[in-house]
């Protein structure tokens, strides 16, 4: 499967923590993420991540182009930024492509642990190309 990682500044150290719990699971699927971000997680937990320089357009025409199954989007919930409207773009399109999402690392979670009792198995019937 293919994960996409992307998180605010505030939350990019928690994305990197959760990488690296997570490490060994990661490890079996393809990563994408946003340059600072992958960069991050890539150095600290060894992780090969496909990094792109700008998140919202990028991101966005893979999932549309079906190439993502699962975003990992830790948001600031409390400060305003200015790309906030791309940021709904983000999630409308995983809505539309029925691509389960995470903004926080309660759910990041519950979906790592999903994919690796093999709950999201399913995407890969549908997309046998992400495998």
């Amino acid at each position: 499967m293919t994960i996409a990682l992307v998180a605010h500044d505030s939350k990019k150290e928690l994305m990197v923590q959760f990488c690296t719990a997570y490490a060994g699971i990661l490890s079996r699927h393809h990563i994408y993420a946003t340059n600072t971000t992958g960069h991050m997680v890539s150095e600290a937990t060894g992780l090969q991540v496909h990094r792109f320089l700008t998140y919202a357009q990028q991101i966005m025409a893979r999932i549309a182009c079906e190439e993502v199954d699962m975003l990992l989007f830790f948001r600031d919930p409390i400060a305003a930024k200015p790309s906030e409207p791309n940021e709904m773009n983000l999630l409308r399109i995983c809505d539309v492509h029925n691509i389960p999402v995470a903004t926080n690392i309660a759910t990041a979670e519950v979906l790592i642990h999903g994919l690796e009792h093999g709950d999201l198995d399913w995407r890969t019937i549908l997309h046998p190309s992400h495998a």
